[in-house]
């Protein structure tokens, strides 16, 4: 087994074991829909064993970004065809991010909607809407009738991706999100079934997993975390209270047989996450980065020392579409330019270049 060979995530059949982490690229314009461009951008990394898209929002209100794709209206629907397709067609895998903001967002950006949380907490710092740099409001706290509402959201998000042509769905419960909200003590203080206890702030993201798994497959679903990476105010910083909690949710999330699991973590091959994963019982995704880029060394040891079935990689995929044959070959990477991760066109998207081919 090594970084290059194939691997089966549940029913996802993976030709190598790198994977295109989630990337918000805000390249989908007022409406939400990816075009051309977004087209083009997935179908030159299809290489990858596996791309997991941007999140996309599952109701006008969860949007968290302006330019951020959804996959809500018909049309969007349309758009992310057009990407399973262009992937397909070079023998790809692509499984959409399913996304609700949660309190990272600001009616400037949702259309005028109110912003949901577990608990009327605001965020501190900025949203970047339309009109500049606004605070984050505090939140509307859920009902218990809403939180219910959520998860059919989320299934029929699932159900519209799967349409669309994508080979699966992974559910972000990590980043200081929505799903990643209720588990956090900082951000879930609510005291009825959704709070209060471990278990109970792990609630939702279980009902929402289960829900999905039950619409289109459990080998389909992957869930996303982040414990411990305390960002956005979704803050864990009680190490047993931070182990009970995820213990629970992959407790009875394991019965499932879901797809995969991802874990943003500093220490993949750490104690924690190395817990989490046997607590899961299935394939693990290791993502090290947001603060360090992820490099081919650290690939390679991850699937080496067998500390995960395959690894996500952000940036340096960012900058070279074709990630796996520079890394398979040794050969130099393309540099990422972050100042155009966010930028409206086509520079710093698709235009990095291919290595050349031999004459």
């Amino acid at each position: 087994m090594d970084l290059f060979s194939p691997v089966a995530l549940g029913e996802l059949q993976l030709a190598n074991r790198v994977v295109m982490a989630p990337l918000t690229r805000l390249r989908c314009g007022g409406e939400g829909v990816p075009g051309d461009l977004v087209v083009e951008h997935y179908r030159q990394r299809a290489g990858l064993g596996m791309i997991i898209t941007e999140g996309a929002w599952p109701s006008p209100q969860s949007r968290g970004y302006v330019g951020q794709p959804g996959i809500v209206t018909d049309e969007q629907v349309a758009g992310w065809r057009r990407v399973a397709d262009a992937v397909h067609e070079r023998g790809g895998l692509v499984v959409m991010q399913l996304m609700h903001a949660g309190r990272v967002t600001h009616p400037e950006i949702n259309g005028g909607r109110r912003v949901e949380a577990p608990s009327p907490i605001a965020i501190e710092g900025v949203a970047r809407t339309p009109g500049g740099k606004l605070p984050y409001p505090v939140p509307a706290e859920l009902t218990t009738d809403d939180v219910r509402g959520i998860v059919q959201d989320v299934v029929l998000a699932a159900r519209r991706a799967i349409e669309a042509g994508l080979d699966g769905v992974e559910l972000h419960g990590a980043n200081g999100y929505l799903l990643h909200e209720f588990l956090s003590p900082a951000a879930n203080e609510r005291t009825d079934e959704y709070g209060g206890t471990p278990a109970n702030r792990a609630r939702l993201v279980v009902e929402v997993v289960t829900a999905v798994a039950e619409a289109v497959g459990a080998g389909r679903v992957g869930l996303r975390i982040s414990p411990e990476h305390n960002i956005q105010g979704a803050f864990e910083t009680d190490g047993a209270d931070l182990l009970l909690t995820y213990g629970s949710l992959l407790d009875q999330l394991r019965p499932l047989g879901l797809a995969y699991l991802s874990v943003l973590h500093q220490e993949p091959g750490g104690e924690l996450v190395q817990e989490l994963r046997r607590r899961f019982g299935g394939p693990l995704i290791a993502n090290s980065g947001f603060g360090t880029v992820t490099t081919r060394e650290e690939a390679v040891q991850l699937i080496d020392a067998a500390h995960a079935e395959a690894v996500a990689v952000g940036r340096a995929v960012i900058a070279n579409p074709d990630l796996v044959e520079r890394w398979a070959g040794e050969h130099p990477e393309n540099e990422p330019q972050p100042h155009l991760f966010y930028s409206n066109g086509a520079e710093g998207y698709t235009d990095y270049p291919v290595l050349e081919q031999a004459g």
